[in-house]
């Protein structure tokens, strides 16, 4: 689309909330000439009146966009604040590249798909290849909050320009803490209710049909709580789960559901179904992507869209309100344990993992009834050789890298003479100081790294592969600088997480409905590897294809692969990464 003044053309990708109040500030300023109602013509208007990065400033969405000055001669690229849409760009043989997909650049004759080895390294450590890295050397990710203009100048020089920031989450957090909400937990609770509902009234605007993923958990039924209390029909929900003990949640979603009046869709999965989306990932993903709720992200993605164009998700609600399981436990560890020299904790953490997660799934199963309601996780025997990992950590911040890292220290599946050092997380290391508790710490991390990373990138690709449109309220900025200036205590405290989104949700649903552990969204790939996967799993990992590609140990991986089928050992994480790896490797 072209600016009303014909300088600039742009090619926008996302939704812009607030585009109206956007659009009432600039009729205001006396620009009158509209030729439609999208956002994209309002965009380009405030650009042209505003410049870009006010505009930016300005937004309230999910977005990233190329914009073509045609007085400067210059292009300007940019994405939205939490890297909810994605972009890619780089410099090759002279040519500037970009697109929204790694697929796209493959049509391009001046684009060499040559691996990056360092972010190969990366992917290993974190299961994803991180921002700025793409899987493709010269080629990155644009990253969240920023936009950077580049010139014929930069190109001819082969130099890339620095990405601005138009928003920090370190600022953010750090002007936040400094400036404490001090009101009461229920001001804090009435105030999240309030921005929520701002947020998504928002994104509830759509001239299509519109729903939401409930998965029965807190942040999904929360999304979908205040959803039903601002519409007068039945809003549409919808969630899947897996007929196998410890992964299926469509029976908490339908008492949230039943008891909201939504008009809700479930499906129960057989392991065919979900097997079948297998051969697809690598296409969806574009690069080496394992995070195996993947599979889940994409049936629920495909179900919503056999009823709707857009669906609201609870994405995000973990890292602001202290939701994952991580960070009371890793809290509680190291209170308990930290004092002792790093030798005897080590030496307990290998008693620990010595025993397979099968079995201690088995012990705990036959004791839970000795196990207080709150401490009952499903997947149990994982959880503990979390644990255990934590106790080989040799300080408090090293735990959380512990918990991201696949591989443990001095482990990789890189053959010999593949780069090492990933850097994986050379970019997040640097924490504001304000943060002096770990779980603030942790949530942190985890909002710059996981979150943008992982959850929102496994969550785009899934509904973009199904037309469907995925929007996540919990990641209005808004709403973000809010929950940064609660204090710790209404998010976690006594082992607990969430308190403050609990006391929101809880005037629209029963706590004994919403009240339960924290499962995940989880397939059960351990078993699937060693049963209906294995003869697939087998194919990619044979060694002579291994040796004959270069880039992996076949001893390394030969090792995990028979310790995981013979049940020694639980490494379906590992695995997963490898063979995702493999089969993205097949189709370049």
């Amino acid at each position: 689309m072209s600016s009303p003044c014909g300088r600039y053309v742009i090619i926008f990708n996302g939704e812009i909330y607030n585009h109206q109040d956007i659009r009432e500030d600039l009729l205001a300023a006396g620009h009158s000439t509209w030729k439609g109602h999208s956002d994209t013509e309002t965009l380009l208007t405030a650009i042209s009146a505003w410049g870009v990065e006010r505009s930016l400033k300005a937004t309230v969405g999910m977005f990233a966009f190329a914009l073509w000055d045609r007085a400067a001669r210059s292009l300007t690229l940019a994405r939205d604040r939490l890297g909810e849409r994605p972009l890619y760009y780089g410099i090759q043989n002279g040519t500037f590249l970009f697109a929204s997909e790694l697929k796209a650049f493959h049509a391009h004759p001046s684009f060499t798909s040559q691996i990056d080895r360092q972010a190969l390294a990366s992917y290993f450590q974190l299961s994803v290849v991180p921002t700025p890295q793409s899987i493709y050397r010269q080629i990155y990710k644009l990253p969240p909050a920023t936009w950077l203009t580049i010139h014929r100048n930069d190109i001819v020089s082969r130099t890339l320009p620095t990405p601005s920031p138009y928003w920090s989450l370190k600022e953010i957090v750090g002007n936040a803490q400094a400036d404490l909400f001090t009101g009461s937990h229920d001001e804090a609770a009435g105030e999240l209710d309030r921005l929520l509902r701002i947020s998504i009234k928002g994104q509830m605007l759509s001239d299509v049909p519109l729903g939401a993923f409930l998965s029965g958990g807190i942040d999904s039924s929360t999304i979908v709580a205040l959803m039903q209390s601002q519409s007068s029909d039945p809003i549409k929900t919808f969630t899947i789960g897996f007929d196998e003990k410890g992964f299926n949640e469509a029976d908490h979603a339908r008492l949230v559901a039943k008891h909201l009046g939504t008009a809700h869709t479930e499906l129960l999965l057989r392991p065919e179904q979900a097997m079948d989306v297998i051969p697809k990932l690598p296409s969806i993903y574009d690069e080496p992507f394992a995070d195996v709720s993947q599979i889940p992200t994409f049936l629920v993605s495909e179900l919503a869209r056999q009823h709707v164009t857009v669906s609201l998700s609870g994405d995000g609600g973990d890292e602001l309100f202290g939701g994952y399981n991580r960070y009371t436990r890793a809290t509680h560890i190291w209170r308990q344990f930290g004092w002792m020299p790093y030798s005897v904790r080590a030496a307990v953490a290998r008693i620990l993992m010595s025993c397979p997660p099968a079995v201690w799934d088995q012990v705990l199963d036959g004791l839970r009834f000795l196990v207080p309601s709150g401490w009952r996780y499903s997947m149990a025997g994982s959880k503990i050789h979390k644990i255990a990992d934590m106790l080989g950590s040799r300080s408090a911040d090293e735990i959380y890298f512990r918990l991201l890292s696949r591989w443990g220290e001095g482990e990789t599946p890189l053959a010999s003479g593949v780069e090492q050092d990933g850097a994986g997380f050379s970019n997040i290391i640097n924490v504001p100081e304000s943060l002096t508790d770990l779980e603030h710490r942790m949530m942190y991390l985890d909002s710059v790294t996981y979150l943008p990373n992982d959850i929102l990138v496994k969550v785009d690709r899934a509904a973009m592969a199904n037309s469907l449109e995925a929007r996540a309220p919990f990641l209005d900025h808004r709403v973000i600088e809010f929950a940064w200036r609660l204090p710790l205590r209404f998010k976690i405290d006594g082992g607990r997480g969430k308190l403050v989104l609990n006391s929101v949700l809880n005037k629209y649903v029963p706590r004994s409905i919403t009240s339960r552990p924290k499962a995940g969204f989880a397939v059960p790939i351990d078993t699937w590897l060693r049963g209906p996967l294995k003869l697939w799993a087998n194919d990619l990992l044979d060694p002579s294809v291994l040796r004959n590609q270069g880039y992996l140990s076949d001893a390394v991986v030969g090792k995990k692969w028979g310790e995981h089928l013979s049940g020694k050992r639980n490494w379906s994480a590992q695995i997963w990464s490898i063979v995702m790896f493999q089969a993205w490797l097949s189709t370049q």
